[in-house]
């Protein structure tokens, strides 16, 4: 797909389609009243007639409209003009994608990117345009012997911005917001894939072809040998029972000055989680090819980050496992010592992904990293307390909890900050070593994040549980891209406030 932006009047557009809103009820945009005038009437008496009322999403297309240069003109219900918020927008920008490639438009001038929504300037709205139009035309049907094809598929749009003076910032939008799909469409590309494809190995191979593609970009991959010698025993203690090898995939991306400290981020690369000894129930299993979804989101903003090519250092770490139940496979009462020393007793075999991302945190100690987040499917509590709309953000540190928040509100890409308590640790309290892998039922998603800050004492780190929101489950289940939109916001702000010029 081809974006660009132009600021023009509507009458002047030579183009396949233009697109433009009509409110409740019945009341045209400022820039449909112009095509309206040009039309003498056309489009106010189509209105009149009731074939559109304006409601979110509705719309209509017109063909030949009198004195309009381009072959078609379609009406797009925006609601009412109070109401139209962000979730609103995007909405309505993909519904009006999904028509336009349906119509044998290849090509769209786009006024909604004029639209007033609340709180949201230009760059926002052209950004979420390109972001919405790329998450609604995405497909994953790589392993489909035939695959469905769009007679006439839409191939180019342009938004239209009120003034040339906003130009660069769109273009500006334009270019993050497709580095922010690229990324996205990256982590849907991996966690989708099937488990018997995507092992810690294939992780491996796709974080070597961002090293191959990208001149900032190095991988180290440590396997099971180096993991031993390493002292990494829970992290290969989950993976025991698998015939695949687990494989840590270590990205290093350097666009600041070599001694610059850098960002770490860690994500849980489960690429199937049958449950082990303590084996899941059968029904929805198969989505369990998706606790790998922070892994899958963590190189998905590398590629983000490598295509904006900021001028920052970043680290991204896939721990990548599998846990399978087996003969070797660990137990429920073993006694695990972790990498950084401390002895885990194993309660549940199921709550295996914090036992690979305590060995995977000290890991990181190494780097002296500026902060360190780790981004995990970690807990079905999360999906309890938040749902799918809002991932959780866990840190001690107010600041970077901050930071973190503030990103999901820019990018659209929602989180919500949840207690750390002292209190919640008396849950891992274990008789036979310092600490059981799970704290009970009760707050499930804090005493997860409690057992992972026993490991983070030497650095600046927060903790994002996306359980909830890394896919969607049933008929229409598939990854979800995020929070690739959310990290990469994260570090555009990071960049503009810490970063360096890299050194020649």
């Amino acid at each position: 797909m081809e974006f660009s932006v132009k600021s023009g009047s509507p009458e002047k557009q030579r183009s396949a389609c233009i697109v433009v809103g009509v409110f409740e009820p019945r009341r045209l945009t400022s820039i449909a009243e112009q095509l309206d005038k040009i039309s003498e009437g056309y489009i106010s008496n189509l209105l009149r007639r009731g074939d559109l009322e304006g409601k979110p999403g509705q719309m209509l297309l017109l063909h030949h409209v009198p004195n309009v240069l381009s072959e078609r003109v379609l009406l797009v219900g925006c609601g009412k003009e109070r109401e139209l918020d962000e979730r609103q927008y995007k909405q309505i920008i993909a519904k009006t994608i999904n028509t336009l490639n349906e119509t044998g438009s290849m090509e769209a001038v786009c006024f909604l990117s004029e639209l007033h929504v609340k709180g949201r300037d230009a760059y926002w709205k052209v950004r979420h345009a390109v972001e919405a139009t790329q998450d609604c035309l995405y497909t994953f049907d790589q392993l489909k012997s035939k695959k469905g094809e769009t007679r006439r598929p839409l191939r180019k749009i342009v938004f239209n911005v009120p003034t040339r003076r906003e130009l660069p910032i769109g273009e500006r939008a334009i270019a993050e917001g497709l580095a922010v799909s690229s990324g996205s469409k990256l982590c849907k590309d991996v966690a989708n894939m099937p488990p018997n494809i995507c092992n810690p190995a294939y992780l491996g191979e796709q974080a070597q072809a961002l090293a191959t593609e990208f001149d900032k970009v190095d991988v180290e991959l440590i396997g099971e040998e180096q993991m031993k010698e390493l002292g990494m025993n829970s992290y290969l203690a989950v993976g025991r029972g698998s015939d695949n090898e687990s494989i840590m995939s270590v990205i290093n991306y350097q666009g600041g000055d070599k001694d610059t400290a850098p960002v770490v981020l860690v994500g849980k690369g489960l690429t199937f989680d049958s449950g082990g000894i303590s084996i899941k129930p059968g029904a929805g299993m198969d989505e369990m090819k998706y606790d790998m979804g922070g892994a899958a989101g963590v190189i998905g903003t590398m590629r983000s980050l490598a295509e904006l090519d900021l001028p920052i250092n970043v680290i991204g770490v896939l721990a990548g496992c599998e846990n399978m139940p087996d003969a070797n496979a660990y137990r429920p009462g073993d006694i695990l010592t972790t990498m950084s020393g401390q002895t885990v007793e194993v309660l549940n075999t199921d709550a295996e992904g914090r036992l690979v991302l305590c060995d995977a945190l000290t890991y990181v100690e190494r780097f002296n990293p500026a902060l360190v987040i780790d981004v995990a499917t970690l807990t079905g509590a999360c999906v309890i307390a938040l749902g799918a709309h809002a991932s959780a953000v866990y840190s001690s540190h107010n600041p970077l909890a901050h930071d973190l928040t503030s990103a999901a509100e820019q990018s659209g890409d929602r989180a919500w900050r949840m207690p750390l308590w002292d209190e919640y640790q008396e849950q891992l309290e274990s008789p036979f070593a310092d600490m059981a892998n799970i704290g009970g039922r009760e707050a499930g998603s804090i005493t997860a994040a409690c057992f992972l800050a026993r490991y983070t004492k030497k650095y600046t780190w927060a903790h994002m549980d996306i359980a909830g929101t890394a896919w969607k489950g049933g008929k229409n289940k598939g990854s979800t891209g995020r929070p690739v939109p959310m990290l990469t916001q994260f570090l555009l702000n990071y960049a503009t406030e810490h970063s360096e010029q890299p050194s020649n």
